[in-house]
Parts: C-alpha cells; structure tokens; sequence
C-alpha cells in the first residue's frame, strides 16, 4: 500500500510538471477593464470592485468588453438605471492568501458591490484548502463591514481541465469540490452571497471545450467569460436586490453607449 502510494504521488507531480510547461506564462496582461459604465444614464455611478485570481482579472480576454466585470458592470448599470463605476483589484496569479491585499485596496473606493472568484490557483498550488477558505471568508466579513453586499463566485470543478489526466484530473476535482463547499460555509457565515460555479457553469465547459477555453485550454476564451457572465448574472442580481442596491425587476432603460473609460 505504502509503495502504491508513493507511485501515485509521483505520477501527480510528474504530471504537474508537465502541465506547468503546457500552460504559458501570463506573457500578455489581461485588458485593463476599469473606469465608467454606461456613462450616459442619469444618477451617481455605483461603485463596483472585483477582487481574485485571472478569472477575475480576465485574462484571456482580448477587449475590455469581454472580461468579467465589464460583463457584470454593464448588466447591474441596465438594472439599476445608473451608471457603474468598475474597480479591478484582481489580478493573474492570485490565491486566497492576497485577498487581504486586494480588499485594502478595494475599500478605499468606498465599494456598493463586491464581486470575488478565486479559488483556482489554490487548488493547482496545492495550498492548505481550509486556510484558502478563512482567506476567502474574513475578506468578505471586511468588505461587509465596509457596507457592501460581496458576492463570491466559488471554486469550480477543475477537473474539466482538457490538459489534466487521471490521477491528476480525480485530485483537482476533489480538492476544487472540497474547497468549493468550505467557501460557501465562508461566505455564508460572513454575510455574503455565494455563486455555485461548479453547479452553474461546469456542465457549460464539458460539453463544448474548444469554444469555451482560451488558446492556453485553462482559462476561458471570450466566449466562455460571456457563459459565466450569464449564468452569475440570475444570482449577482437577486443578491442585489434583496440589499437594495438596484430595484425590483421592472422595465429597465437600455445601456446606450455602453462603454469603459480607462482613467
């Protein structure tokens, strides 16, 4: 058993190695997706701020317009009828452990909304999952006590990487769902509002992966940023209006010359 052991081990980090030379570098930023949006609706802009890792960040994305929070920004601007000012914290590489860092950031723009996905680089670094999870956890309570609803978008399924093979693929899934269900109790006990991921969007990335992952087939490609967008959108929203942040469904005005000005 103890040899069996060892051989499996060896054969996950083997295989580790491997996919650390497949996956390129972040060589290219992601798009710098801040500033004003939907400049041309009445009323004070709220303030949104996205904290995590390069889910978060976009990377991938090759226009402002098809990052994460550009998409989310434009939907809570056409709900709320005002315009939304996007903050990015986030940034490629990013674990659980920066999230203090990040949050000391956002805080000081005064946020009406948090948005955080991070998780993944936790899961693929083989950090310690519960401490990822108080990380995650105490970073909400912070931006709770700041006075703004923080919807977090936890861990997905990792085992739906194309470049990952068993016995590598069975262990990024266990600890992803592991930690996936640690950041929920998190963000629960804290105040926030978690998105399922796994539950949500998974099913998206398996059943057409050359579409919905980027060239490096470990990040999402425009498209597959666009699926996540929608399927966070449905409980970003309802989160929002159980805290009053933007109104109860009703015909809302259209985002006319949406855009994101860079400062």
């Amino acid at each position: 058993m103890a040899a069996l052991a060892a051989g499996t081990v060896a054969v996950i980090v083997g295989q580790a190695r491997r996919v650390q030379r497949i996956v390129p570098v972040a060589m290219q930023p992601p798009p710098r997706a801040e500033g004003l949006i939907g400049a041309r609706l009445p009323g004070p802009p709220l303030t949104m701020t996205i904290l995590g890792d390069s889910f978060a960040a976009g990377y991938g994305a090759t226009r402002p317009r098809e990052t994460l929070g550009v998409l989310l920004g434009t939907a809570v601007a056409r709900r709320a009828g005002r315009p939304v000012r996007l903050h990015r914290q986030a940034f490629v590489g990013a674990m659980s452990s920066d999230l203090p860092h990040q949050v000391q950031a956002a805080v000081k723009h005064e946020p009406d909304i948090a948005i955080i996905f991070v998780g993944g680089n936790d899961v693929t670094r083989f950090a310690p999952l519960k401490a990822a999870a108080r990380h995650l956890g105490e970073a909400v309570g912070r931006l709770r006590a700041a006075g703004c609803p923080v919807i977090v978008g936890t861990c997905p399924d990792l085992g739906v990487l194309p470049p990952l093979r068993p016995p590598l693929r069975w262990l990024a899934a266990l600890r992803s769902r592991w930690l996936a269900h640690a950041q929920t109790d998190a963000v629960v006990a804290a105040g926030g509002f978690p998105i399922p991921l796994a539950e949500l969007l998974n099913p998206y990335f398996e059943a057409d992966p050359v579409r919905m992952f980027g060239a490096d087939r470990f990040h999402p490609s425009p498209a597959g940023y666009a699926r996540a967008a929608a399927v966070s959108l449905p409980p970003l929203l309802a989160a929002l209006r159980a805290e009053g942040v933007i109104p109860v469904p009703g015909p809302g005005p259209a985002v006319s010359g949406c855009s994101v000005v860079r400062r």
